[in-house]
């Protein structure tokens, strides 16, 4: 039906330009308009509910009706709405928070900057390996090593770095120096028989060979999600980590880790790195910072980095980087607040409590089902993987777009999913849900599943 013309999906078709849309269907179909939050739900403009099942994009771990961040907004706005943090400038929330995030870190880390998005923390994160190492007198050592499937954003050295052919396919990207080894996905990349270790040592094998082929001089950095968010979930085999960490050493390579889908309880610890033994020299996180309420993100990097940046600001006389926003004092002091209540709600105990319901949910609710491929994920964060061929791990045509579709028939049952990579549709609510809303939301999920079931069987696209 078209909608009235003055209404906001008809305004919509006419004037924006939606991040990640087909913009040729969107003329035709128009937008799900949301008008307001309450806890892990949102409510569109006919009044109709939906549990979140992914947080919004990841990131609304607290829910969609934080008094208290509201009010510390509120609060900063009159005292201080905007200052900068050029030329030495500073002020108390972006000190504070900085500090905050110094003492929770993995590993010792040194200084903190801020930026405004994962995207732009993660370029930031480029131009400083290139700075440093140019300060130090390595010009050479610029290469950066990532992961097909992985996902750090869609900045231009982000998006080289991020491994989806959706982010490179007619922007001319990757940009030269940006390479990319294999995907850790056991599921479909390991050798027959081969088990999760030795599949991890193959995978740090090849790491190697890359490193010494490109030559170790040359190679400034390994960067990595703990987990790969929107490449669909995927979750590193066992010892992958710990075998590519001794690869890096033996070679000088810094460890950069994308903590900004991972960061903040999401798989049942403060960080991804704690769940997966990983040492960053430098740490990028977002999204939960600010449990969404704000942009905001923040680079953490160790005292060696730091020291290189130094160096190089004092032979040119500044550090040439920074964005007019970044420590904003709103954003910094929602950030503080949304720390503290992690604090006070002793998060980390209940996502170790909730995310191991979710994931048996999801097992018992999905795991045999014949169009269910794999059912994947730790803490409150998984996917479930739709397939052709259960036997032999074979994927839908992705010109089918079943994904897609269990996602549009999801709206229907009153759950918002998301489907990525292979048809896999991702899970990761916000962090304040309950058993029950958990529940709620797999039985959503299975309603819809077993409705896309019958209208394949009827395509003849599927014998489920």
């Amino acid at each position: 039906m078209t909608p009235p013309r003055n209404s906001t999906a008809a305004r919509d078709v006419a004037y924006a330009l939606h991040p990640y849309t087909d913009h040729k269907a969107h003329l035709v179909n128009g937008p799900m308009v949301i008008n307001r939050g309450k806890g892990v739900r949102v409510y569109d403009d006919q009044g109709r509910d939906y549990i979140e099942s992914v947080a919004g994009l990841w990131c609304a771990s607290l829910g969609f009706d934080n008094e208290r961040l509201v009010q510390a907004a509120t609060d900063q706005m009159r005292k201080l709405p905007f200052y900068h943090s050029f030329t030495g400038k500073s002020h108390e929330p972006m000190v504070d928070l900085a500090e905050m995030l110094i003492e929770r870190a993995p590993v010792p880390m040194s200084k903190v900057f801020f930026a405004n998005s994962g995207s732009e923390a993660n370029d930031s994160v480029i131009k400083i390996l290139w700075y440093m190492h140019n300060a130090i007198g390595k010009p050479e050592k610029k290469k950066i090593i990532s992961r097909l499937k992985g996902y750090h954003g869609i900045t231009l050295a982000a998006a080289s770095m991020t491994g989806l052919p959706a982010n490179h396919k007619l922007f001319d990207l990757p940009l030269p120096g940006f390479i990319h080894v294999g995907t850790p996905h056991h599921y479909h990349n390991a050798l027959p028989g081969e088990s999760e270790e030795d599949f991890a040592t193959r995978l740090a094998a090849e790491l190697e060979e890359v490193i010494l082929r490109e030559g170790p001089e040359t190679v400034a950095a390994f960067y990595a999600e703990p987990f790969m968010g929107a490449g669909g979930v995927i979750i590193p085999p066992v010892g992958y980590f710990e075998k590519i960490q001794a690869v890096l050493k033996k070679y000088d390579v810094l460890m950069c880790v994308d903590e900004v889908i991972a960061g903040f309880f999401r798989t049942g610890n403060y960080w991804g790195s704690q769940t997966f033994n990983i040492q960053p020299d430098i740490l990028v996180c977002a999204k939960a910072l600010s449990a969404a309420y704000l942009p905001i993100s923040a680079v953490m990097v160790n005292e060696r980095v730091f020291q290189g940046i130094a160096e190089g600001s004092s032979t040119v006389g500044t550090w040439g980087h920074g964005f007019t926003y970044s420590g904003h004092p709103v954003p910094a002091a929602v950030a503080i607040e949304t720390l503290k209540i992690y604090d006070e709600m002793d998060m980390l105990s209940h996502v170790r409590k909730v995310g191991p319901h979710m994931q048996a949910a999801l097992q018992q609710r999905f795991a045999e089902h014949p169009m269910v491929g794999e059912v994947r994920g730790v803490g409150l964060v998984a996917a479930v993987e739709l397939v052709e061929d259960k036997a032999k791990a074979k994927n839908f045509d992705p010109a089918k777009k079943i994904g897609a579709r269990l996602s549009k028939l999801g709206e229907k049952h009153g759950v918002i999913m998301r489907a990525m990579t292979n048809d896999s549709i991702g899970f990761s609510p916000p962090l304040i849900i309950s058993e029950v809303e958990i529940d709620e939301m797999v039985d959503r999920v299975g309603r819809a599943l077993d409705e896309l079931s019958v209208e394949l069987r009827r395509e003849s696209i599927a014998a489920v």
